[in-house]
């Protein structure tokens, strides 16, 4: 399965979400995380990124019969590459925008649904952009971006850290191309 396939699915992409950047998380951790999924469909898609190897087993104990495994993204592996999304069709990258976006969509969702959430203290950000550049430049400006946010991956919620979500979506913003004949009707 390709990697857009694998990871773009919805549930499995916000399985990835939600363990991303955790310490580890149980199958019934996930589960709490996910009520509008059933237990078997998570297990299902918890197994089929085992197996690709986006998920690993950090932790396995013994509870009440049965075995409790602790999962961790491997960062390395939870990535569409360049080479998969070249692969993609205008079609597929049309459902994996769909995709993201509504993890990203259920992801606020559930933050603002709690009790607690407190947007503007807790430093809620979402705006856009636009910035003029050359192919390098633009290039530049997103292996930046990948390296600030990736520099900071791997801290822990030890000293009173607080997990933050940062999604990053690029894109030209091109004119419409004019239908043809447009320009050359006589008015």
């Amino acid at each position: 399965m390709s990697t857009s396939k694998l990871l773009l699915h919805p549930v499995r992409l916000r399985i990835v979400q939600i363990i991303f950047g955790a310490d580890e998380m149980t199958t019934a951790q996930i589960r709490d995380r996910l009520p509008d999924v059933s237990p078997a469909t998570v297990y299902r898609h918890i197994a089929v990124l085992t197996r690709a190897g986006v998920l690993e087993v950090v932790r396995e104990r013994p509870v009440r019969g049965t075995v409790e495994r602790g999962y961790r993204v491997r960062q390395d592996r939870a990535l569409v590459d360049t080479e998969a999304r070249a692969a993609m069709t205008k079609d597929d990258h049309r459902q994996a925008f769909t995709v993201f976006t509504g993890a990203l969509l259920a992801d606020f969702d559930r933050y603002v649904s709690r009790p607690d959430a407190e947007p503007a203290r807790e430093g809620v950000l979402y705006r856009q952009g636009a910035v003029w550049l050359t192919e390098d430049e633009f290039r530049e400006l997103s292996e930046e971006i990948e390296a600030a946010v990736a520099r900071r991956a791997h801290h822990t919620p030890d000293d009173g850290r607080t997990r933050h979500i940062v999604s990053f979506v690029t894109m030209p913003d091109k004119p419409a191309d004019p239908e043809p004949g447009d320009g050359d009707q006589v008015r």
